[in-house]
């Protein structure tokens, strides 16, 4: 539905994408294999210091069903099966890992042009439950989360927010971490013909009594090339360099410097993604 809201996941994500998408201090590489027969494959590999970590994981569609079972370097095999329009605007996912047997969740996505919902539940004798909603409009969106550990009967999530998203400009308002946090988040496209955007993040955390910011920007050099920057009150600064050097294939270079460590040594990152 173009008119619905999105997810409460979704209030702010503008900004968290200006911010911290792409963003990589690892050497990271990804091979994806697409398919008009509907299984896609996909190999992903990162080296952290002198650890790697890869995973492989399929993704097989039939109709209004999709399945994506991954394996990883541990052998640990995660599964989910997603099953589209069980009823109408109803979206059905069950999901698994082995060899934990109590690792089972099942999440329930209903979208009404007003409303968006989602459920998740554990599948244990202890559950997790969560549950998000959001109302209002593509444009205009007031939604909360909470979320509750029965095994040791505590909220793990109560958070609530509101956005305000046109196409030349985003802001949103969250209360987060409990209620312990208020983010304040605005994107802004100065100049659309080229992406630039630039945009801000703010947090006040109640306790301990702090606050902390962020700013980053957006720029394409030409239409194969984009550049990121951000600057946090912390001190850190960081820049993103993004070239597609063929068709829907990324090679992308990361930096990180924190200017108020001593002998601080800059963090360096290269990602490769690569698509037939």
């Amino acid at each position: 539905m173009e008119q619905s809201p999105a997810p409460f996941s979704e209030i702010g994500r503008r900004a968290r994408d200006l911010l911290t998408k792409d963003y990589n201090y690892d050497q990271k590489f990804t091979f994806s294999i697409p398919s008009s027969s509907g299984v896609g494959i996909t190999a992903t590999g990162v080296k952290k210091d002198q650890i790697f970590i890869g995973d492989i994981s399929t993704q097989y569609k039939l109709g209004s069903t999709v399945v994506d079972i991954k394996v990883d370097t541990y052998s640990n095999v995660s599964t989910k099966v997603t099953l589209v329009d069980v009823f109408r605007s109803t979206k059905v996912s069950l999901g698994f890992n082995i060899p934990d047997h109590k690792s089972g969740k099942l999440d329930v996505q209903y979208l009404h042009q007003h409303a968006a919902i989602n459920s998740s539940i554990g599948l244990n004798p202890s559950p997790l439950l969560e549950l998000s909603a959001a109302i209002g409009s593509k444009d205009l969106a007031l939604g909360g989360e909470i979320g509750f550990n029965t095994a040791s009967s505590s909220f793990t999530k109560c958070n609530a927010g509101i956005s305000f998203n046109k196409p030349d400009f985003s802001a949103a308002l969250m209360l987060t971490d409990r209620g312990q946090a208020v983010r304040a988040s605005y994107v802004h496209s100065v100049d659309p013909a080229n992406g630039t955007e630039v945009g801000a993040e703010m947090v006040h955390r109640l306790s301990p009594y702090e606050n902390s910011f962020s700013i980053g920007s957006a720029h394409k050099v030409d239409p194969l090339t984009s550049l990121k920057t951000r600057f946090s009150d912390n001190g850190k600064v960081a820049m993103l360099c993004q070239r597609e050097w063929r068709p829907k294939s990324l090679i992308t270079f990361s930096a990180e410097y924190d200017t108020k460590a001593n002998n601080s040594v800059p963090k360096l990152g290269l990602a490769l993604a690569l698509k037939p």
